[in-house]
């Protein structure tokens, strides 16, 4: 891509305050985009090449959404944690193994997408966020929900499609959560805790694809207690 190109959208961003350059096979962040560190509001480079995130991301104190959909990160710097306005992040498809240790500073965040990556379990870090919303960790390697995952805050948690067969019975005590994707993973029904049916805030429960059948969950004890929950849930939004 052009120099000329570059700058026509660098002017673009300056007024409008987005930034996106998707599909164009950039192999680095625009070091260009430091001049606009004040304007940007929005970043997406989506379904680019792009290895790393360079530490000058952490100067663009404004920004609210930044999306690095389908590119080939393997890490993220700790400064991307200094974005303390930012409350969207995509980084689906890409090769994150880990986040940040400071990933918990990231305060405003209401939106996390890191589906398709390399992830091993579920980062305890997420559990400072109070303000999380949606947590998308489908796709990846992850294989048991560990205890700490009580303290998160998330209304939705899909963890569709990993290799789940362990679950932390601490996960009926998140707070907020409504709704939790657990298909295609490799869970017994011995293995998913009966207190998620008849002691949690989940009302949509989706477990299609594991190693037992549907019509099994609805034998558990506390799955009348889901339903009612299911149900006033169904009606609320009807």
């Amino acid at each position: 891509m052009g120099n000329s190109a570059l700058k026509a959208h660098l002017e673009t961003a300056q007024k409008t305050g987005v930034f996106q350059l998707t599909g164009k096979g950039l192999t680095e962040f625009p070091e260009d985009l430091q001049k606009l560190t004040s304007n940007l509001r929005t970043i997406d480079l989506s379904s680019n090449k792009i290895e790393l995130l360079p530490p000058l991301i952490g100067k663009f104190s404004f920004l609210k959404s930044l999306v690095l959909n389908n590119n080939k990160l393997t890490a993220l710097p700790e400064e991307l944690c200094k974005l303390k306005k930012l409350e969207t992040l995509h980084l689906n498809g890409n090769h994150l193994m880990q986040l940040p240790a400071a990933f918990g500073q990231l305060s405003a965040l209401k939106t996390l997408s890191l589906s398709g990556n390399q992830l091993r379990t579920v980062p305890t870090q997420l559990c400072g966020l109070r303000h999380l919303d949606v947590v998308d960790l489908s796709k990846n390697q992850i294989q048991n929900v560990p205890d700490t995952v009580g303290e998160l805050q998330a209304i939705e948690l899909n963890l569709n499609q990993n290799q789940i067969s362990q679950i932390s019975v601490q996960i009926s005590h998140c707070p907020r959560l409504k709704v939790l994707r657990l298909e295609e993973n490799c869970l017994e029904l011995s293995m998913l805790p009966q207190s998620i049916l008849s002691d949690s805030q989940i009302s949509l429960l989706a477990v299609e694809g594991n190693l037992f059948e549907i019509k099994k969950l609805r034998e558990l004890e506390g799955y009348d207690k889901y339903m009612e929950r299911f149900t006033a849930t169904k009606k609320k939004f009807a």
